[in-house]
């Protein structure tokens, strides 16, 4: 059992280090990586976690997937905590070992919203939802497969990153916004992403069972 718990604290620590890093990297060096390139690599790290962790803890990462996979019956509710836990002390030594490397960068790879504050927290839950319906479907019935998952999920994630990144900051992720403002200290609109992404991931949950009414009638 402390395995799983284990591989959910590893798989956010490498995603939130690599993705939220490349913000890093990108701040310090004026650039050197860019939009693109900060939307690549969240993209490729969540699929190499997937490949990686997918067998052992199912690969969440992600505290509004853990909720939504136990409201939606597919995830133990008992072991929810130890994995709400570990995702936070992941995203959290992630930020942490950022600060030690990168002690000039001030935001640490933050979300902020780049315009109103409710533009940002209603994209955030459209973002949200289209990634937890894809990560529903990929993990259902006979397309639940371990490369399947892995592209399909990353691919969100990287597009959803590249054209919305901008304006929200793509968290789909409470812990990956949590942790940058938590060790930096800026708290500037740190309720809204934790709030958005799992109100978006409780969403999908209808949405998916609507698309997949007559696989269940049947």
């Amino acid at each position: 059992m402390k395995h799983r718990f284990f591989a959910e604290f590893l798989g956010t620590f490498i995603l939130v280090f690599a993705g939220t890093g490349a913000m890093v990297v990108n701040e310090v060096t004026g650039g050197a990586i860019g939009h693109v390139g900060i939307a690549l690599t969240f993209g490729l790290v969540v699929a190499a976690m997937i490949y990686t962790f997918g067998d052992v803890s199912g690969a969440h990462f992600n505290p509004a997937v853990s909720i939504s996979f136990a409201v939606a019956g597919r995830f133990p509710a008992a072991d929810l905590p130890a994995y709400l836990t570990a995702q936070f002390i992941g995203a959290l030594c992630a930020s942490g070992s950022l600060k030690l490397l990168f002690p000039e960068s001030w935001r640490l790879g933050m979300t902020l919203p780049a315009g109103s504050v409710s533009q940002s927290f209603f994209l955030e839950i459209i973002l949200t939802a289209i990634l937890m319906m894809t990560i529903l479907s990929v993990s259902h019935g006979e397309k639940e497969k371990g490369v399947t998952a892995a592209i399909a999920i990353g691919a969100v994630v990287g597009l959803e990153a590249m054209f919305a990144g901008p304006i929200s900051g793509a968290s789909m992720n409470p812990v990956r916004s949590l942790s940058p403002a938590l060790i930096s200290g800026h708290f500037e609109h740190i309720w809204l992403y934790p709030f958005a992404t799992i109100l978006g991931a409780l969403i999908a949950i209808p949405l998916f069972k609507i698309t997949r009414k007559s696989e269940t009638n049947s």
